[in-house]
């Protein structure tokens, strides 16, 4: 990481933002060090995934914010989220079709529709015309749902851009999960550092 994060006893919030943090996962994620020092961030971003996350079905909401990963060449979010897919079954050749290949991965053609539409949010969002809408209503989205991808999408470039301009490694929690082959594919943007045991601010 580009900066030094802080120590827990720099303040109470960044304390028990690290203390939780470690409580849910078991140690203590690089993206809750890059922002240790505005650990009221973290909070709003969480407050912001929940409201996101309410409304759209856990794996549209992983396949979505793998296509903004993707389009944003965020090793650490595609690992992540490659990481929950895998969790729930999706198997090697499976995640790599996916972020491969958009016109061809192994989805169904909502899914199909719904990674393309994202990833064109994320590259261009002036690019996004009626006729780009329209076509997602044929899968039977409803604006409802279309405001969801767009929103999820939107809010994949916020956490992936800083956590990768402030240098921010993936966990090594996703690399031995995944395999160092397959992390390795997946991480389009900074390279995966192999696993080493980290020390704990």
């Amino acid at each position: 990481m580009f900066i030094t994060p802080p120590e827990p006893k720099t303040s109470r919030k960044t304390a028990e933002m690290y203390r939780n943090a470690e409580e849910t996962y078991g140690y203590l994620p690089n993206m809750y060090r890059a922002f240790g020092h505005r650990p009221e961030v973290m909070e709003s971003w969480s407050a912001l995934l929940v409201s996101l996350r309410g409304n759209i079905e856990p794996r549209r909401y992983e396949l979505i914010t793998l296509a903004a990963a993707r389009e944003l060449r965020s090793s650490y979010c595609m690992l992540a989220h490659a990481t929950v897919l895998a969790r729930e079954g999706a198997t090697e050749d499976e995640l790599v079709g996916i972020i491969s290949n958009a016109e061809n991965a192994p989805l169904d053609e909502q899914e199909r529709a719904i990674m393309i539409f994202a990833s064109k949010v994320v590259h261009d969002a002036t690019s996004i015309t009626q006729a780009d809408i329209d076509a997602l209503k044929t899968h039977a989205l409803t604006d409802a749902e279309i405001f969801d991808i767009v929103a999820a999408a939107a809010a994949r470039c916020f956490f992936s851009k800083t956590l990768d301009a402030l240098g921010t490694q993936p966990d090594p929690a996703y690399v031995e999960k995944l395999g160092p082959q397959l992390a390795k594919k997946l991480a389009l943007g900074r390279p995966v550092e192999q696993p080493t045991e980290a020390a704990l601010p």
